[in-house]
C-alpha cells in the first residue's frame, strides 16, 4: 500500500514539473508535439527509473567509506552515463526522435529532475524498492506534465491569441495554468 502512496504522490501531488518545478528546460523545449513530448517522457521516466536503481547503490557506497561529502558529484557521473546510454540506444533505435529531441536529450543529464528524485530518495530514507517506485513515478508524473502541454501547445498553434501573447508568453501562460490545476491534488495523499 505504502509504494502505490508513493507512486501516485509523485505521479499526481509532488509531480516534478507542476508541483516540484524541476526539469522544466525540456517540458518548455520539447513539449511542441505530442509525439516528440512522449519520447522525451520515455527517456526520462528511463533514466529517472535507472538513476534510481544506481544511486541507491552508489549511495550505500559512498556512505561505508565516509565519503558522503561526494554525493553530488558521483550522482551526477552515474546520470551522465546512464544518458549518454539513451543517446547511443534512441539515435540506433529511432533516428527521427533522436533528431526531433535534438539538443534537450542530451540535457537530460543537467535536467534538475533527475538529480532532485535521487537526492530526494536519500532524503527520505527510501527503502530500495521506494526509490525505484519514487523514480518510476517522477517519470511517469513528467511523461503525463508533458504530453498533457504539449497537446495544449497544439491546440494553442490553431488558437485566435493576441499578438501580445503569441509565442513565448502563452506558453508560460498555459503552462502556469496546468501547475494551478495540478495544485488540485493538492492534500490528496499523505505519506
Amino acid at each position: 500500500m505504502r509504494l502505490l502512496l508513493i507512486f501516485l504522490s509523485i505521479v499526481l501531488v509532488n509531480n516534478v514539473i507542476t508541483s516540484q518545478f524541476l526539469g522544466i528546460c525540456p517540458f518548455l523545449g520539447v513539449s511542441k508535439k505530442t509525439d516528440t513530448a512522449l519520447g522525451m517522457g520515455v527517456a526520462v521516466t528511463f533514466v529517472l527509473t535507472l538513476a534510481s536503481f544506481m544511486t541507491y547503490f552508489v549511495q550505500m557506497l559512498l556512505v561505508k567509506t565516509n565519503t558522503e561529502f561526494l554525493q553530488t558529484i558521483a550522482f551526477i557521473l552515474v546520470i551522465a552515463s546512464i544518458v549518454q546510454f539513451v543517446e547511443m540506444v534512441i539515435k540506433k533505435m529511432s533516428p527521427s526522435l533522436y533528431q526531433a529531441l535534438g539538443v534537450f536529450l542530451p540535457l537530460i543529464t543537467t535536467n534538475c529532475a533527475v538529480l532532485g528524485i535521487a537526492i530526494v530518495n536519500i532524503q527520505k530514507e527510501y527503502s530500495f524498492l521506494e526509490t525505484i517506485v519514487n523514480g518510476f513515478g517522477a517519470g511517469v508524473g513528467f511523461t503525463i506534465a508533458i504530453v498533457i502541454f504539449a497537446g495544449i501547445r497544439e491546440r494553442l498553434e490553431l488558437a485566435d491569441i493576441p499578438d501580445a501573447f503569441k509565442g513565448f508568453p502563452i506558453t508560460l501562460i498555459s503552462a502556469g495554468l496546468m501547475a494551478m490545476a495540478f495544485l488540485g491534488f493538492t492534500g490528496l495523499i499523505k505519506l
